[in-house]
């Protein structure tokens, strides 16, 4: 009796160091792939057991092995790589891949460490998709070269590895010293290019409104006076300048009457009043006249005396020559 209790006793203890030996937990991220006699029933994997799903779980000790599968998603970079583009430039260009594993049966059995092979299959598209795009659109263009690369990746990876990639992107593209110095020679000239566009507008739009200012002063010649003498204010506020007045404008008009000018009948009260662009029109083109006539309206012209012998016949001397002395 004793044996048999003996036998009984070091039966049970056995059977309990199995079963202690066949507790597998499997985590909440996690699933787990059974293999009995080193062989996955894919038909009928869930019913059988084959995929354990997280939680405390039983294997066979001895006969059935559990291989735990990741299914969180990975971060992995892609090392950088160096092609040349489709217009001829060589750039250095590094990626960075998201994926996780949707098929762990497949994830496991057709493929030996899916990471690596991963990382191998971003790497050659990667130089595929450098061969194809040109400078333009690795640096302008990112999200359309960020889902081509991703295509061409998932189509890889998924129907036969159980590895579904959710994204891919293109973290740094290096260019060449001389090119990078040529596109900041580039942008600089555009910069300088549409810098000097807007001061030239801005400079077209100041004329324009001198020019309409001009033509409401020049109707009065109490405000162009007025104009001046804030400009002398103005002027004098330097303490180390020389200031020259100028001569009145009725002194110049004076000198153009004593000269034989013919001034200007004043016709604005006949005139009816024009509107801003008609006006602004009108003082380009006087300004335009004004450009050409400057020279023969602010310098008077000299008075020239009457040459003798163009419009008046030449007076006779009336003096007479001494007589010449007698030769010998």
């Amino acid at each position: 009796m004793e044996a048999v209790a003996l036998i009984i006793i070091l039966g049970v203890a056995i059977f309990a160091l199995l079963g202690m030996t066949g507790v597998r937990v499997v985590q909440q991220y996690e699933h787990g792939i059974v293999f009995r006699f080193g062989r996955v029933r894919r038909g009928d994997q869930l019913r059988s057991g084959a995929v354990r799903r997280p939680g405390l779980t039983m294997i066979i000790p001895i006969a059935e092995r559990m291989q735990k599968v990741n299914q969180q998603t990975v971060t992995m970079g892609v090392p950088a790589q160096d092609g040349i583009t489709q217009d001829n430039v060589s750039v250095r260009v590094d990626a960075v891949v998201y994926f996780r594993v949707i098929d762990p049966v497949k994830a496991i059995v057709n493929v030996q460490n899916y990471g690596y092979a991963v990382s191998q299959v971003a790497q050659t598209s990667l130089r595929s998709v450098i061969g194809q795009a040109d400078m333009q659109e690795l640096l302008g263009e990112r999200e359309k070269i960020n889902l081509k690369l991703r295509g061409i990746i998932d189509e890889i990876t998924q129907d036969p590895w159980g590895i579904l990639i959710e994204r891919v992107e293109i973290k740094d593209v290096s260019l060449p010293e001389g090119m990078k110095r040529s596109m900041a020679r580039q942008a600089e000239a555009e910069r300088e290019r549409r810098a000097r566009i807007i001061t030239a507008d801005g400079e077209f739009q100041a004329s324009k409104r001198l020019a309409a200012a001009a033509e409401i002063m020049s109707q009065d010649p109490a405000a162009l006076q007025l104009r001046m003498l804030q400009t002398v204010v103005e002027v004098s506020a330097e303490k180390n300048s020389t200031l020259v007045m100028p001569l009145p404008v009725e002194i110049l008009r004076f000198f153009d009457k004593m000269s034989g000018g013919t001034p200007k009948a004043d016709t604005n009260d006949e005139k009816p009043s024009l509107g801003l662009g008609d006006r602004l029109a009108k003082v380009e083109e006087e300004l335009a006249k004004a450009a050409a006539e400057q020279p023969a309206a602010l310098e008077p012209p000299d008075v020239v005396p009457p040459v003798i012998g163009l419009d008046t016949p030449t007076p006779k001397s009336t003096t007479q020559d001494p007589p010449e002395p007698p030769s010998l």
